[in-house]
């Protein structure tokens, strides 16, 4: 392979990486905000236990996301400097948003619900988590903006050897944009949702004494499944009226990865919409049910990679689609010694970070509710990880 194999295949990698923390991130966000409101409208400790439960995956997977995102804005600096010398007037700057959005504002308000248990008054700790839900979105509304105007570099015209913003307007309403993020949260809510199918599925075979905790996150994961497919598919299908022709036709990878993931989407709509759906008051007594929901848990993030896939690979040989071609954004001066050197460590550090997420996660899963970290009060007993 050489240098420009090796850096395309090193960022396709740890964007895949990245993708798998923020699709979860992204589907629990609203999840758990909704379980803080009723617990702070009901008082009941079932939704108190919901929040604290689930809350403690979502933190977990959100600190773990951060850090793979800090490893993934290195590579724009070191791999792709063509990248910023013609694009980084334009591209830049919703970069610059997401990082003012997702480090400091989402990350302050998340601090404010993580250490305001017990602390602050009730409605403005629910405030917080809201909060949370909308600057995390607010983060992944302007990295859809970048990768839009990758696909379709609107509102920039060049001048020179590099590309200058000349309507913001255009930029924040790409094409390219209006279907792709609705699509990107759809699928967020898919996996959010089945995540808690499967997790819930597991202690309910297990009969679990948080009977009630996990048949109310059962039928809360499927109708967030259910929201979220419909969306992801309805709008995937939309962008169809978008994407520039031959985009897949003509694209081996991109093809394949389309094909897969409208196969395995549509087959997973079938069995949320038409199954799942209607059997929801009895799914947490069917037993027999309980495996294959447990095992449909990888899928949604199976579907998702597939879908970045088809997005990225499909834009191929463009790093943005006529003006400036991969090989042109490449370094110069990159070594194959360099570049695989900066592969070995990102791809390690990146997939390190994902073993030592899962491994968490699993074993707050395992545990189940008792000995919640999140929200404790100090009588309580607090076990580790």
């Amino acid at each position: 392979m050489d240098v420009l194999d090796i850096a395309r295949l090193q960022f396709a990698l740890t964007g895949s990486l990245h993708f798998l923390f923020v699709v979860l991130t992204l589907g629990l966000a609203p999840l758990v905000a909704i379980m803080n409101t009723r617990w702070a409208r009901s008082g009941n400790p079932v939704h108190e236990g919901m929040t604290r439960f689930w809350g403690q995956i979502y933190v977990i997977n959100y600190a773990m996301g951060i850090v793979t995102g800090l490893v993934m804005e290195f590579q724009f600096g070191l791999s792709w400097s063509g990248l910023a010398h013609t694009a980084g007037d334009v591209f830049g700057a919703p970069l610059a948003m997401e990082t003012l959005v997702a480090f400091f504002l989402e990350s302050t308000f998340l601090g404010l619900w993580i250490f305001g248990w017990h602390r602050l008054p009730k409605w403005l700790h629910v405030a917080s988590i809201w909060m949370v839900v909308l600057t995390a979105y607010g983060s992944a509304f302007y990295i859809m903006v970048a990768n839009s105007f990758l696909q379709n570099p609107a509102g920039a015209t060049r001048v020179g050897d590099h590309l200058e913003l000349t309507d913001a307007g255009a930029l924040m309403s790409n094409p390219m944009l209006v279907y792709a993020l609705p699509h990107v949260i759809g699928a967020a809510l898919f996996t959010g949702g089945l995540v808690m199918v499967g997790a819930s599925a597991y202690h309910l075979r297990r009969r679990t004494p948080d009977l009630e905790l996990f048949t109310r996150s059962l039928r809360m994961g499927v109708v967030a499944a259910a929201v979220g497919i419909l969306l992801a598919v309805a709008m995937g299908y939309a962008q169809f009226s978008v994407v520039p022709e031959g985009k897949f036709s003509e694209n081996t990878g991109a093809g394949l990865g389309l094909g897969f993931m409208i196969l395995l989407g549509e087959l997973l709509m079938f069995v949320v919409l038409l199954v799942m759906l209607p059997m929801i008051r009895v799914l947490h007594r069917w037993r027999w049910t309980h495996p294959v929901l447990i095992a449909m848990t990888p899928l949604p993030f199976v579907i998702s990679i597939l879908g970045w896939m088809a997005r990225e690979i499909g834009r191929q040989p463009w790093m943005i689609t006529g003006e400036l071609t991969v090989a042109d954004a490449l370094s110069p001066g990159l070594t194959q010694p360099m570049i695989a050197m900066s592969f070995a460590g990102f791809v390690g550090v990146l997939g390190m970070l994902a073993v030592v997420d899962y491994v968490l996660i699993m074993r707050v899963v395992k545990r189940g509710p008792v000995g919640t970290a999140l929200g404790a009060r100090p009588a309580e007993p607090v076990l580790s990880y």
